[in-house]
């Protein structure tokens, strides 16, 4: 992402600045980053959030951490709420280098609407805020990556597969439309987009089916919608692509156990938050800017 703005959060009372954001169905603020560590969740609705060509649909189950200085596009296919934590880097030790999924059970959730509120006392505050990053558990899922391609034949090819991830047609099919040959175009998807042809598509089938799983649709249905022949394929490859089952994206809560974390370390947390998060009586600010 180019010409990423950068979104200013004015500081808080203590190390947390809270932002609400309504969107509106297909609204999607333009590239930008933050000088604070944000933590994005969808507080109604169904959230996507991209980084690059790293693609995250995140349910009220699920939030993503964004290392300070990533820039990410924020988004909704429907109408949604973005509740944003701004964590201030230099009184946070929170060391996430890389965007991760976080669940969030009912207690991070009361916390973070607790703490959005303006009423709020500056020591309760600074007591729920000093519990927060104890709460905050990785998952071990992967984003589902869509590369966007930049050559003309693979792109036609990927515009088609976007606007219906159920198109029936196999590589050969899509070459002759294109007018290559499959061996032009297999070699064309791979230097282009770093991926083979199939899992490209699955990959566009997957990410299409999630706003379908998390609406409650059938898991049956969605296969179909998305082009899988059965749902026992269609869970396969979720599973195999993300790294869980639909269910457990969904709605499983984030486990005290150590589970993966992107970087292979444990996610088992041994520090106290106060250890980690450190308020500072600033004055209080002003609502942060209108980008999530």
């Amino acid at each position: 992402m180019t010409d990423a703005v950068v979104g200013a959060v004015p500081a808080g009372v203590g190390a947390i600045v809270v932002g609400t954001f309504p969107l509106a169905s297909g609204q999607w603020f333009v590239p930008h980053s933050h000088p604070q560590h944000q933590l994005a969740w969808a507080r109604h609705g169904v959230l996507s959030v991209a980084v690059d060509d790293a693609y995250w649909v995140l349910p009220r189950t699920r939030a993503l951490w964004l290392p300070a200085g990533v820039v990410h596009r924020t988004g909704a296919s429907h109408r949604a709420v973005l509740r944003s934590l701004y964590f201030e880097p230099d009184r946070c030790d929170q060391d996430w280098a890389e965007p991760t999924p976080v669940g969030v059970d009912g207690l991070l959730a009361h916390l973070i609407d607790y703490l959005s509120r303006e009423d709020l006392a500056d020591d309760a505050r600074m007591r729920g805020e000093a519990v927060v990053l104890d709460l905050l558990r990785p998952l071990p899922a992967t984003p589902i990556d869509v590369p966007d391609p930049a050559d003309d034949r693979v792109r036609a090819v990927a515009d088609a597969l976007l606007a219906d991830p159920a198109d029936p047609r196999g590589l050969e099919a899509h070459a002759r439309a294109v007018g290559v040959s499959r061996r032009t175009l297999t070699r064309a998807f791979v230097h282009d987009t770093g991926m083979s042809f199939d899992r490209w598509r699955t990959h566009v089938r997957l990410r299409a089916a999630l706003p379908l799983l998390i609406e409650g649709q059938p898991v049956s249905l969605v296969a179909h919608t998305v082009g899988y022949a059965t749902p026992s394929a269609f869970l396969a490859a979720f599973r195999r692509t993300v790294g869980t089952s639909p269910g457990r994206y969904l709605n499983s809560a984030p486990s005290p156990e150590a589970s993966a974390v992107p970087d292979g370390r444990s996610s088992t947390r041994t520090a106290s938050a106060e250890s980690r998060c450190h308020p500072a009586r600033s004055p209080r600010g002003r609502r942060p800017s209108e980008r999530g």
